[in-house]
């Protein structure tokens, strides 16, 4: 069972947001003098810094990136100003963009899909390795062979088909493209989905590059910064978010805690017997339980949001609510994980997709597993003013729940007679 979501849209986002502004600023005839002379710097400023952060943190595929934008960007950029001085381009201005063409979308797939290894020097030495070959190749063929080269590359292969760019570039963006949307569909992520982004803002640029005064340095520097941007990104998400089981993690419930209003609830949820599972069963079904406990706490109403608090643990926090209000959503979810036959399985036999999951779960196949939990809530009150004392109320409710036999609910204040196991009226 996948209880997490990979696809995200937030994965596209910033990137979409970046080079959405470099399709403007690339579109626009007339610029002022500021934004002019800072896209004529932006894009070495943003591989010197954006290359460095990315190398101090091993993201050598990120840097390479970032490398072959500049490369294509700074010959594009000679010809593009030689062009705009002297009303005509240079003699190798064909053959120069054509390259560029090519082996833009060539370079930036393959370093794209290039998957970074431990060793960084020898990672780095391969990828250089690589890029010098085929800058060297290209460059060699040009001074050497420049009119036969030249031929072929804008040779047209398909009649019917006319286009800015030579025929040859497109299968190569599509190839290219195609790798990179793979890759993310394998391993979700906000650099892949940058990456792939960045070849659409290649794409647009390219045919752009001679029409447009601006489409290729805001283009340049809006692929480039996005590319570093989903570093950013991507360290953001760890740092907040449980890989695990896809919840926000500790720091972003701390940060959550802090801007809360005068009302509002703050549940902890247990797992119970947890360290049984592990014991029994092994720790990867240890991660089935709370991957499939994350799933049923994310699905919780009364606007209630939920967070992995730490081990076994989980805190669900409703903004703005009354213990009552939350009562039956509490309930509702604790039912949702006691309903939840989890079968055991090896990866080999896991169902491919949710319907056949929940065929195996009806029917006898695989070893079924029930899971409870106990949950603690309280309310912010005259007796805990603060965030702090709001927890404790509730871990000491979460262990009256435990203390009167598990799979319960218990609201603070209910210590006298015990945890009451509140029942819907479907239960």
């Amino acid at each position: 069972m996948r209880t997490l979501p990979p696809y995200r849209i937030g994965h596209f986002l910033p990137p979409a947001l970046l080079l959405l502004g470099g399709g403007v600023a690339g579109s626009v005839t007339e610029m002022s003098s500021f934004f002019v002379s800072l896209f004529n710097v932006m894009p070495t400023l943003v591989l010197l810094l954006g290359g460095a952060f990315c190398a101090t943190y091993g993201r050598l595929r990120q840097v390479f990136l970032l490398l072959v934008v500049y490369l294509a960007y700074y010959q594009l950029d000679t010809q593009v100003d030689h062009y705009l001085t002297e009303g005509v381009p240079r003699d190798d201005a064909a053959l120069v963009f054509h390259l560029c063409s090519l082996l833009l979308p060539l370079l930036y797939g393959l370093y794209g899909c290039w998957q970074e290894r431990t060793h960084l020097l020898r990672d780095l030495l391969a990828r250089s390795g690589v890029l010098l070959a085929v800058l060297g190749i290209g460059v060699g063929l040009a001074q050497r062979f420049p009119e036969a080269l030249l031929a072929g590359l804008s040779r047209v292969y398909w009649p019917t088909w006319q286009s800015s760019l030579i025929q040859l570039a497109y299968p190569v963006f599509l190839l290219a493209g195609l790798a990179l949307l793979t890759y993310y569909l394998r391993r979700p992520r906000p650099q892949h989905a940058a990456q792939l982004l960045g070849l659409l803002g290649a794409l647009w640029m390219l045919p752009k590059v001679f029409v447009l005064p601006h489409a290729l340095h805001a283009m340049s520097s809006l692929v480039m910064l996005a590319l570093t941007a989903s570093v950013v990104h991507e360290a953001y998400q760890m740092a907040y978010r449980d890989e695990l089981t896809g919840l926000p993690g500790r720091r972003a419930l701390n940060e959550r805690l802090q801007r809360l209003g005068r009302n509002y609830v703050l549940a902890m949820v247990d797992v119970d017997h947890f360290k049984r599972f592990n014991d029994r069963h092994g720790h990867d079904v240890g991660d089935q339980v709370l991957r499939m406990v994350a799933g049923r706490l994310r699905r919780v109403g009364g606007g209630g949001k939920a967070y992995r608090y730490g081990g076994e643990e989980f805190t669900l926090v409703f903004a703005g609510a009354s213990l009552d209000d939350c009562r039956p959503h509490l309930e509702a979810v604790r039912l949702s994980v006691e309903r939840y036959s989890l079968q055991l399985r090896d990866k080999h036999s896991r169902p491919k997709d949710d319907q056949q999951g929940r065929h195996l779960r009806a029917g006898t196949a695989g070893l079924g597993v029930s899971v409870t939990v106990s949950i603690g809530a309280a309310e912010r009150d005259a007796g805990q003013r603060s965030p702090d004392e709001v927890i404790k109320a509730a871990d000491r409710a979460l262990y009256a729940a435990k203390n009167a036999g598990r799979n319960r609910l218990s609201a603070h204040g209910q210590h006298a007679r015990g945890a009451v196991r509140l029942r819907s009226p479907a239960g």
